[in-house]
């Protein structure tokens, strides 16, 4: 975890430990399933399932950026957003990210970067139209814990056993629907299918896991950063019911990056919900609730 004032979390440190080590034995044990039903290609395989893995990690910030149509803004461009970023990267005594504003509707914010000092910070158009200026500090408070904590970094390697797991899957699916099923080829492609699915499922469930949980800890650490837990609660609710009301084909365009926005870009309680990359809003603010009532503060 970086040095910073935010508060430290031991639970969330001992999950990523965990997460990172169960997904990295499961990479390691599909490149080497593939090398062995596949020997023919088992150089091409190796470079490219570590090749997916240092990709994601050389570029999270910029791949993060480009799915959400956003830019880096200057001080110039956005005074009052860098200002508030200043602030309280200097009461957290961290290094200032970058600040980005991405033009959408849709009321969310992210963290992204393979470092402290590689990290970028951004907020839509959309949530810096419904929030108060406290609340909007709030929300940036939250996400810069995520990178004080290093988690995003954690979640965005992370993904690349399941993005590997899909290729394959996918590779497998054509390969088996391509040729003789009862030829070596055929049952080679079919048992390639199987492994990927069971890794996609596990490095699925186990992001999700960690996901939620880092969530209620970048909670946690922004809401005693800034001593205004309430100012987040009010920004979550606010969020989320505006997400509500954004029409299911945008929700769906901004899908890929729920895992890394403050709220998930789905409304209504359905079946999604049950795997979500984010602990309930229940959850979220009986929590604050808490943090609140601890501080002394009137709700």
């Amino acid at each position: 975890m970086a040095s910073s004032r935010f508060v430290p979390d031991s639970g969330l440190t001992v999950r990523m430990t965990t997460v990172l080590f169960l997904l990295g034995a499961l990479f390691v044990a599909l490149v080497v399933a593939m090398m062995y039903l596949f020997s023919d290609f088992w150089l091409l395989i190796g470079i490219a399932g570590i090749g997916v893995a240092f990709y994601q990690w050389w570029s999270s910030d910029t791949v993060a950026m480009r799915a959400m149509r956003a830019r880096e803004v200057t001080p110039e461009e956005a005074p009052e957003l860098h200002g508030m970023v200043d602030r309280l990267c200097a009461l957290a005594d961290m290094p200032k990210p970058r600040v980005g504003i991405a033009d959408l509707d849709l009321p969310n914010a992210f963290a992204t970067g393979r470092s402290p000092n590689r990290a970028v910070v951004c907020v839509t158009t959309g949530i810096m139209g419904k929030l108060t200026p406290e609340e909007l500090e709030a929300v940036l408070a939250h996400e810069l814990s995520h990178v004080a904590h290093r988690d995003v970094l954690v979640m965005t390697v992370a993904s690349s056993a399941g993005i590997v797991a899909g290729m394959l899957t996918r590779g497998a699916q054509f390969g088996a629907l391509t040729r003789d099923r009862n030829s070596s080829n055929g049952i080679a492609f079919l048992v390639a299918l199987a492994v990927s699915l069971v890794v996609y499922a596990v490095s699925f469930f186990l992001t999700r896991l960690l996901s939620r949980y880092r969530e209620l800890s970048a909670d946690r650490a922004g809401a005693y950063l800034t001593m205004k837990p309430q100012a987040l609660a009010t920004a979550l609710q606010k969020i989320t019911g505006e997400i509500s009301a954004i029409p299911q084909r945008d929700l769906r365009a901004s899908k890929a990056m729920n895992a890394f926005f403050i709220a998930p870009a789905i409304s209504g309680a359905s079946l999604k919900t049950l795997t979500s990359t984010h602990p309930s809003l229940e959850q979220r603010l009986e929590q604050l609730a808490r943090i609140q009532a601890e501080l002394g503060r009137p709700s």
